[in-house]
């Protein structure tokens, strides 16, 4: 059975002011607590899920969990880990990236139980009076302390005034839920005790924060779609496990630790027990399975090994009309889905990640004969035939 101490413990960097004081007022009632995600991008990934598995550990215990989607915060631009400014967003973009928020984060938490909110309900009410109020709370010296403006003013880098304003609005979305926990990602650590101070200032109130560890991508690299190296919660059952295997092997204790339930004595006997690659396979299926279902992940694993270790084509390969005879190869990749742009496909060739019929690409601005039948690679586990 789950248990409080377990849940502050494990995927847990820290919790502040301490954790034996959270553990005491979750011993008394039920708490209520928050994880904030600005939609920046439409897909959330395995960095984001490990807070969501923290979030449904919460609600396993019974306490109130609100998920919060910046729609306000996200036009600005979370300035944390930055080296330059974040591009804002437009209402349309945040709009079109949260489309399929609610049932991404089904695949996490139980949304019969789930309060979602979206803090431009209250950003865009406040009066120039109520901003002013808000200001009021924080000193310049305190936004100035944040690491990455330090860093940005060595550089001779600019440090914008709405960038400064970021963790302020942020933090004001605890004074709005009036929860008493925020949970987040360590990058958040700064913006989450600035709205630990405002809770405090508006209703001389207590509030915890608890930050978890960030998952590196599978290239060991902070996961980020600017770098390509996400890992999506709706990526299909072969994307997800062919992405996994991808992973080095020295992160392999990282995932285990925050993306499957696995207790960490079952996983120092498998690591004495199986060499790297079948550790990994064991990985990639657990996390699948997790998203897509056993039967799914079992699956995942056969194509993966048909066409990575068997050198096999995948038995399911999409199949795609192009109707030219002859064809410029990036708009050969840009109607087959491969790439989104001629841009892209451009790249994609250079990088020696695609192959027609087995054999690499060199030349970007070739064209080339379409024959029916014939199979176009990106990447290893990304194919369509043409028909």
């Amino acid at each position: 059975m789950l248990e409080s101490n377990d849940v502050l413990g494990r995927q847990v960097v820290e919790v502040l002011p301490s954790k034996e004081g959270l553990l005491s007022l979750m011993s008394k009632r039920k708490i209520r607590l928050y994880h904030g995600i600005d939609p920046t991008s439409p897909n959330l990934h395995l960095g984001h899920a490990v807070v969501l598995r923290k979030l449904r550990q919460f609600q396993d215990l019974g306490h109130e969990v609100i998920l919060l989607f910046g729609t306000f915060t996200a036009r600005i631009g979370d300035p944390s880990g930055r080296d330059k400014a974040r591009q804002p967003l437009s209402e349309k973009e945040v709009k079109e990236n949260m489309r399929t928020y609610r049932k991404q984060a089904g695949l996490i938490l139980d949304m019969k139980h789930l309060r979602i909110a979206e803090n431009h309900t209250w950003t865009e009410k406040m009066s120039i009076q109520e901003v002013q109020r808000l200001a009021s709370h924080i000193t310049v010296a305190q936004l100035w302390e944040r690491d990455m403006f330090q860093e940005r003013k060595k550089r001779g880098q600019p440090v914008w005034v709405n960038e400064m304003w970021y963790p302020l609005l942020q933090g004001y979305d605890s004074v709005a839920l009036d929860v008493d926990l925020e949970i987040g990602g360590t990058d958040q650590t700064f913006n989450m005790l600035i709205g630990r101070e405002l809770q405090r200032a508006y209703h001389n109130k207590e509030k915890y924060v608890l930050t978890t560890p960030l998952l590196l991508g599978p290239d060991g690299r902070k996961m980020s779609k600017s770098l390509g190296n996400t890992i999506n919660l709706l990526d299909d059952a072969r994307e997800m496990y062919g992405k996994v295997m991808t992973l080095r092997d020295e992160l392999m204790p990282q995932y285990f630790e925050l993306c499957t339930d696995v207790p960490k004595e079952e996983v120092k006997a498998l690591q004495q027990q199986l060499p790297p690659r079948d550790l990994k396979a064991k990985l990639a299926q657990t996390i699948t399975a997790l998203y897509h279902g056993e039967k799914a992940a079992a699956a995942a694993k056969e194509e993966f090994e048909k066409v990575f270790k068997e050198k096999e084509l995948p038995t399911d390969i999409l199949e795609v009309n192009i109707s030219e005879k002859e064809i410029e190869l990036t708009e050969l990749l840009v109607q087959l889905a491969l790439a989104s742009s001629k841009g892209e496909a451009r790249r994609l060739v250079e990088q020696g990640g695609v192959k027609i019929a087995g054999v690499v690409q060199n030349n970007w601005n070739q064209k080339i004969p379409v024959q029916k039948g014939m199979v176009v690679q990106v990447g290893p586990r990304r194919f369509v035939r043409v028909s």
